[in-house]
């Protein structure tokens, strides 16, 4: 990966989407950054960390959009070269909704790096413990911590996307709530490491993502409320 060439590019979208500056960019990357960009100028306006990373090689198989965490700064990384779940992704958002739909999973991806940011990831608030089941083997305990560790930092990445979606675009949030249900309920293995349905289903209405000091704030009561149930 590498990362000051790719980041220059896309502060380039930032004035124009057509400028030089954005040439290296696939024209998919394009519409990606460009749906995002909201995300990354409050990613900026609000001082964290944040690069982004286009991956130059082809991925196919890795999510389109991802985070990464390294030396201390969050990578926001594009994997859509010779990947072609970054269209059949785009090919799945109502064309009106492009846009918000990006937005949401920029803010998902915000979400995560927040966590990092603040020495949180992948642990459970004061009060909460999780434990597997007894009688699996060292491996498979492992294992299903971490699956249940995972599927933790993912709800509360849904609940951030939706927040954004809930103070941002809130004409938007009932077609966008349909939108992540569908895309969590496609191949779902329940309890498995994406299985957010219930926490997404708790913020149904959105009311409680209204307001707050910020979408982190918002996410995070509901998603503790998510917690309860999970544990």
């Amino acid at each position: 990966m590498y990362w000051k060439p790719v980041l220059a590019c896309a502060l380039a979208l930032g004035a124009s989407a057509a400028r030089a500056g954005a040439a290296d960019l696939t024209d998919t990357e394009q519409r990606w950054l460009k749906g995002a960009w909201p995300v990354i100028a409050f990613a900026e306006q609000q001082k964290l960390p944040l690069d982004i990373v286009v991956q130059p090689q082809p991925t196919p198989g890795k999510a389109p959009l991802a985070l990464g965490f390294v030396d201390g700064r969050c990578k926001l990384v594009l994997s859509m070269r010779g990947n072609p779940e970054a269209e059949a992704t785009l090919g799945r958002i109502e064309p009106r909704w492009l846009g918000p739909t990006l937005e949401l999973m920029a803010a998902h991806e915000l979400g995560h790096c927040r966590r990092y940011l603040d020495g949180a990831w992948r642990g459970l608030p004061a009060g909460f413990v999780t434990a597997a089941p007894a009688g699996l083997s060292p491996e498979l305990r492992e294992a299903w911590l971490d699956m249940k560790a995972t599927r933790r930092e993912e709800g509360y990445g849904d609940l951030v996307g939706l927040a954004w979606t809930r103070q941002h675009h809130p004409e938007a949030y009932a077609p966008l709530h349909a939108w992540l249900l569908g895309e969590r309920s496609r191949d779902l293995q329940p309890g498995s490491h994406h299985d957010t349905l219930a926490w997404v289903r708790l913020a149904g209405d959105g009311a409680a993502l209204a307001a707050g000091p910020s979408i982190f704030g918002a996410a995070a009561v509901l998603w503790q409320t998510g917690l309860k149930a999970d544990n």
